[in-house]
């Protein structure tokens, strides 16, 4: 069986400067708003299931908008979801079980869901604006990035399926080809819902692995919409099983089951460190050391040189610190910005963030739209508070009044580099601004945190910009533009120290994290 693919290009963004592009849009959010309240079951070996306990999906712009109702899995049900994805990965006899399968096989499932998730992409776009609260433009982006990941990891698994090259040795016939894992445990994150989740859990199958699949509590109806991707494609039952609920007790039991070979996620450091833990912790009957998949947020910095292009440093920075609300692990929440463009800089970037338009994202002129949720709110309120209290009020530090949970873009300035808001991940729309003596200190300070996940420098001295290739400690490093916006196949994805395992997701490494490599050598 062959599958003949042509070479990957990264799937085009809408444009929603167009009026047709407009109304399709519109005519989505109608459809996804009739469809709010509707219920959504677990997936357990193809078996839609109910539980005794419901959750509800809320719209961050509107709470009192129920986007959909989920299960509350319980911690049976999550054993059911281990021995499902145990008995699809199939027996150790050859032919009997999804590990089987050859590589073609899967990625023609994985092309098909490419091909669905274009059908279904302003109706999945839709569901993010109301469920997470992304604008139109970010929404679009991360279904385009859930395609993308779908169609590279699609021709990266028939590369890994592919001969391997290895040395010859007289007399002897060598080989050495991938194979899977076993049974995974997929923990996306609530910020790029569709895109991260459809990443971590199609590279988990197409890999010849099976999955056990829980979603953010916070966006588990955009999940759903997954799986009913994943049963449009015909995807074997217990392949992928969905689990919604807290993470809490299932979440735990899920991770030390001895029955789950690896741990894929994405979310705050303190999670992950606790998986990496619990991981780690050998179980009985347990065969293997779990492997451990972890990207875990960031306190990212753009570096303003005194011979940047201005204009081109603010508005990278702007986009960087409040795209998605600043909900990103890779958002700029500092600038750091040498002295003698210092001033120049605040007033620019102070007139920049008051023409950011906040409300409601189903409306497209809002650019700016809600946190998350209650909680994350009021953790971002008191960073706003601390803040006041570590450096100078430029704008903004305010919660709107409103039903919904939207707060004020923010920016601090005069900020030392070791206060909490230049060093804590806040995850909102807050930007701590730094100034420094010279290039080589802001290199210093760009260092200076617990993370490494992006960071960028603005600057047209060609050495200085060299020198932070080789100095910036960032897993992504971007010179002369934003920090945020990787592109599968471009800009490979993870980062250092507690920003996680550094697993470039949409790069060539990244399937590897799934496979483990057996060797084979017949005298001939």
């Amino acid at each position: 069986m062959t599958v003949n693919l042509s070479p990957f290009q990264n799937e085009a963004l809408t444009d929603f400067s167009r009026d047709e592009s407009i109304l399709k849009m519109e005519e989505a959010l109608t459809q996804v708003q009739q469809e709010f309240g509707r219920e959504y079951p677990l997936v357990i070996h193809g078996e839609k299931v109910k539980s005794g306990q419901k959750m509800r999906s809320l719209n961050p712009a509107d709470p009192n908008e129920v986007v959909g109702v989920v299960q509350r899995a319980s911690v049976t049900q999550g054993e059911q979801a281990i021995a499902s994805a145990t008995q699809a990965f199939g027996e150790e006899r050859y032919g009997k079980g999804w590990r089987w399968q050859r590589p073609e096989t899967r990625v023609k499932y994985l092309v098909k869901t490419a091909e669905v998730m274009r059908r279904r992409r302003l109706e999945l776009a839709a569901c993010l604006v109301f469920e997470v609260g992304k604008s139109w433009v970010e929404a679009d982006a991360d279904v385009a990035e859930a395609i993308d990941f779908c169609e590279f990891y699609a021709r990266e698994a028939l590369r890994y399926g592919a001969d391997q090259p290895v040395g010859s040795l007289p007399g002897e016939k060598n080989a050495l080809v991938y194979i899977p894992l076993g049974v995974g445990v997929v923990i996306p994150p609530w910020n790029f819902p569709l895109a991260i989740l459809t990443g971590m859990t199609v590279a988990s199958w197409v890999t010849g692995n099976t999955v056990v699949l829980k979603p953010s509590s916070d966006a588990p109806v955009i999940a759903a919409k997954f799986m009913e991707i994943m049963e449009e494609v015909g995807l074997p039952p217990g392949v992928v099983n969905f689990l919604t609920g807290p993470g809490g007790e299932v979440g735990s039991r899920l991770v030390t089951d001895p029955r789950t070979r690896f741990v894929a996620f994405t979310g705050s450091r303190d999670v992950g460190l606790q998986i990496v833990e619990k991981a780690a912790v050998h179980q009985s009957g347990q065969r293997w050391i779990k492997r451990v998949i972890a990207e875990m947020g960031g306190k990212d910095a753009i570096i303003v040189d005194d011979e940047a292009d201005l204009p081109a440093a603010v508005d990278g920075v702007v986009a960087s610190a409040f795209g998605f609300q600043g909900q990103k692990c890779s958002a700029c929440s500092r600038a750091i910005v040498c002295a003698p463009v210092y001033e120049a800089f605040l007033a620019r970037l102070q007139e920049c963030v008051n023409k950011i338009t906040m409300g409601p994202p189903k409306d497209r002129k809002n650019t700016l739209g809600p946190v998350v949720n209650e909680k994350q709110c009021n953790v971002i309120e008191g960073y706003f508070d601390i803040g006041k209290r570590e450096g100078r009020l430029l704008c903004g530090g305010h919660r709107i009044a409103s039903d919904g949970y939207f707060l004020e873009p923010t920016v601090i300035v005069d900020v030392d580099a070791k206060a909490r808001i230049a060093q804590e991940e806040i995850f909102g729309p807050l930007l701590a601004v730094i100034k420094v003596a010279t290039f080589d200190e802001a290199l210093r300070v760009a260092n200076g945190t617990d993370y490494g996940l992006t960071g960028g420098v603005f600057s047209a001295n060609q050495e200085k910009s060299d020198l932070a290739k080789e100095v910036f400690h960032v897993g992504n490093l971007y010179v002369n533009r934003k920090c945020t916006g990787a592109m599968v196949g471009a800009h490979p994805f993870g980062g250092f120290n507690m920003s996680g395992t550094d697993s470039k997701a949409g790069g060539r490494d990244y399937l590897l994290l799934f496979l483990q490599a057996k060797s084979v050598a017949e005298k001939c």
